[in-house]
């Protein structure tokens, strides 16, 4: 199948008159400002979102396993426990040093520039 027939020119933009996006800088600056704090906040979201799912798959499987295993079901239910427990406090720890750091670099560069 051929995408223009032999007697037909191809499809080609109008030549019309363009519109002209020559925006303000500062209109720009606030939209891009606006952008990012928006694309923060979600990645912390995200972040806390995957930090929850790990938790709850290493308690399943950790529960998953005693029962296979045919262990004392409240032995293997604290050890369940006692694992979701580590992996979301370290999973939150490292988000918060993550973020921690984050900023320290940011300050660490604008007090650079400053020099």
């Amino acid at each position: 199948m051929m995408r223009n027939p032999p007697g037909q020119q191809p499809h080609t933009k109008p030549a019309g008159p363009q519109l002209d996006l020559d925006l303000d800088p500062t209109i720009e600056a606030l939209i891009e400002a606006r952008a990012a704090s928006l694309a923060q906040h979600q990645a912390l979201f995200w972040r806390f979102r995957l930090v929850t799912i790990e938790t709850l798959m290493m308690g399943a499987l950790i529960l998953s396993a005693g029962l296979a295993l045919h262990q004392p079901a409240a032995m293997v239910l604290r050890a369940a426990i006692m694992v979701s427990a580590g992996c979301f406090a370290s999973g939150m720890l490292l988000i918060g040093l993550t973020g921690a750091f984050d900023r320290g670099l940011d300050h660490f560069t604008r007090w650079r520039r400053g020099q």
